[in-house]
């Protein structure tokens, strides 16, 4: 029945005809998408960075981690395999696993929780088609949050493919991907099976996606849009090592104590059941009146055989989003407003028990907890001559949450935070064609998320409080001609009360209020078209670089005698580097070589233990076989080509100096897509 379920998409291949979108064209010419607020991207006030078909094409089945670490900025780790983290100009201070203090949507609904969390993991890459990336706060169109916001679109166009590929530690990936034009009609059906055992012990990772979503043209005037995802996954977590640890042996897991069994025994890992559905309707009242609305629910079953305890998590979501759009263009001039609500309720009952080797013991604590917050936006959008281009904005956000003990005693508490107002301005102007400056200056606020409010301790931390700063910045981004693409981005971002991560002697994890933060940083990018060499034997060439260069320190923090005062930021590295060039060899052969290099940093906040540097590279070979009905796109990934030591995840602060998840050696992909 397996390789049934396997093959089966491969059976309806014929009958539908796929059109691709040219991934040729340079970044300065896309046009960004910006939640329903579009601009091109050289004429933005934003910071954002655009993944496009060409980036996404360099991922592993299983991961999303080499396209997003192209982004000047933006910097994904694999702590073990299937536990990612996403950091926007240094956030993942606060993310031991998952993604906080970014938001991140998928296509028009909303796939972090109300509390700030989201589960980034159950989203296949294979999945999605384009990502936007806008970095530091952006809160009078995406709400309370300081790291930045990620957009995910899947496919626009229709396509009809399968792929299938197998490679190192026993992987195994199989999609199917189909979305066609019917009438009013544009459906896509998305499915998914990947698993591997990994490089390290306790590894191994197993993911079932099915994804189906159908946009319907009721009118002239008004379209539904109406999705269905369910994700059920399942990985091991190996555990952090010592650096002693991993030189004896970098692929055991975390080994035992007299005190504390080891991540075997314990059966550590992560189980996830995650259904997410929603429904949102876009009408054109007139050519300058139109209204949006989305609602969505979604239910997780979660379970986390830790070391000390395990956690069974049953968490419910409800959101909303709507607004009010009117927009009116003269001559030279154009102006758009946008008023509107975001809001969600977090309900979470969570059950803690001893871990007995991966399954339930005896109770330990049972509580329930639940989180609401929303904010309510008005944006304006102005433009003058199509040279100056402004974007201003401001949202009123709010946040509570209250808890009940459940077992072993009955209590209950809540907390209400400060309403926040939250500004932000921007401006470009057009100095030439292809040639723009810009600057922009915001207020962020994230509160903290219910992981942190009751971490691993399982104590609730009524006394953790929001952080919040203002962030400056200014950019150019110039053309010249069709070929060449240049960006830079400076900003300065002062945030008080910083969140930041801890652990105790038993590993668990808890958070603080770690005083002021001040992050500076310079964000580079040079991008070519694909030039056409007219050479039978090198046909084709386009290159990227992009690199981030940051000075980011503690401020006024203090922790019990200790200053850290003047401390580099810990888990942020200074200096990122990273390149992708494309060849196209014989008009056949195309060969995507990648480097990604990042300098040391500091693992925790005493900047008395810091990682090595390290530099990363990656090959892949494509090669198109054309058949009657179809293309077959026959391919090679080899990750860490020069078979590097490396970590692409620490846990930082971590107690017993456990920083270390190695990395898997050199390793390859072999599979085939199939588009027809």
């Amino acid at each position: 029945m397996k390789k049934i379920y396997l093959f089966l998409p491969l059976l309806y291949a014929p009958f539908v005809w796929s059109q691709k979108r040219d991934s040729a064209t340079l970044i300065s010419q896309v046009t960004i998408d910006a939640y329903k607020k579009p601009a091109s991207f050289i004429s933005s006030t934003k910071s954002v960075s655009v993944v496009s078909e060409n980036v996404l094409s360099q991922n592993t089945p299983e991961r999303m981690l080499e396209s997003i670490n192209q982004m000047a900025g933006a910097r994904m780790e694999e702590r073990s395999p299937g536990s990612y983290r996403i950091s926007l100009r240094g956030s993942t201070l606060r993310s031991p696993f998952g993604v906080r203090n970014v938001k991140v949507y998928l296509d028009d609904f909303i796939l972090s929780d109300a509390s700030g969390n989201t589960y980034f993991n159950v989203i296949s890459p294979e999945l999605i088609d384009r990502m936007e990336i806008y970095k530091g706060p952006e809160s009078g169109d995406y709400g309370a949050v300081t790291g930045g916001t990620v957009l995910l679109k899947t496919k626009d166009s229709e396509n009809l493919s399968a792929n299938i590929s197998m490679g190192s530690y026993g992987t195994f990936n199989q999609s199917f991907d189909w979305s066609e034009q019917i009438g009013k009609h544009f459906a896509e059906i998305f499915q998914n099976y990947y698993q591997t055992d990994s490089y390290r012990q306790q590894s191994r990772v197993q993911r079932k996606q099915i994804f189906i979503k159908d946009r319907f043209q009721y009118s002239e005037k008004g379209s539904l849009k109406a999705m269905l995802m369910y994700t059920d996954l399942e990985y091991q977590i190996p555990g952090g090592l010592t650096l002693e640890q991993m030189q004896i042996d970098r692929k055991q897991a975390r080994p035992g104590t007299p005190a504390l069994p080891g991540a075997v025994v314990q059966n550590t890992g992560i189980r996830n059941k995650m259904m997410l559905a929603g429904i949102s309707n876009e009408y054109n009242f007139s050519r300058n009146f139109s209204h949006f609305i989305l609602i969505q629910g979604s239910y997780v079953d979660f379970e986390n055989p830790f070391i000390t305890n395990l956690e069974n998590r049953f968490e419910k979501n409800f959101a909303l989003r709507t607004h009010l759009n009117y927009e009116k263009n003269w001559n030279n001039i154009s102006l758009a407003y946008r008023f509107g609500f975001e809001g969600g309720i977090n309900d979470i009952l969570v059950k803690n028990y001893d871990n007995n080797k991966g399954y339930e013991g005896s109770p330990q604590n049972f509580d329930r907890i639940k989180n609401t917050s929303g904010f309510y936006f008005l944006s304006q959008k102005f433009n003058v001559n199509s040279k100056l281009f402004t974007d201003i904005s401001v949202s009123l956000n709010s946040n509570a949450y209250q808890w009940e003990r459940l077992y072993p005693q009955s209590e209950n508490n809540r907390a209400v935070f400060k309403n926040q107002w939250l500004p932000n301005v921007g401006i470009t102007y057009m100095l030439g064609k292809g040639f723009s400056i810009r600057g922009k200056m915001g207020k962020g606020n994230s509160a903290p998320t219910n992981e942190e409010i009751r971490s691993s301790t399982q104590e609730f931390n009524i006394n953790l409080n929001p952080e919040f700063g203002w962030n400056k910045e200014f950019g150019i981004r110039k053309q010249f001609g069709n070929s060449i693409f240049v960006e830079g981005s400076y900003f300065d971002f002062r945030m008080k009360d910083a969140i930041v991560r801890r652990q105790n002697e038993a590993g668990q994890e808890y958070f603080v209020n770690a005083g002021q933060t001040v992050q500076k940083g310079l964000e580079v990018l040079l991008e070519s078209k694909n030039f056409d060499l007219k050479n039978d034997v090198l046909s084709k060439i386009k290159f990227r670089f992009s690199g981030a260069f940051y000075r980011f320190t503690f401020q006024n923090y203090r922790q019990n005698e200790r200053d850290f005062s003047g401390n580099d930021l810990t888990g942020v590295p200074r200096t990122t580097v990273n390149s992708l060039m494309n060849f196209t060899f014989f008009k056949k052969l195309s060969v995507d070589y990648s480097h990604f290099y990042t300098s040391k940093m500091p693992l925790n906040d005493a900047n008395s233990v810091w990682s090595d540097p390290g530099l990363i590279g990656n090959i892949q070979f494509r090669v198109p076989v054309d058949l009657h009905t179809a293309r077959l796109n026959v391919y090679l990934q080899i990750q860490n080509l020069y078979n590097n030591e490396y970590v692409s995840g620490f846990d930082i602060n971590a107690f017993g100096n456990r920083y270390y998840n190695p990395a898997s050696k050199r390793n390859f992909v072999l599979g085939v897509k199939a588009q027809f």
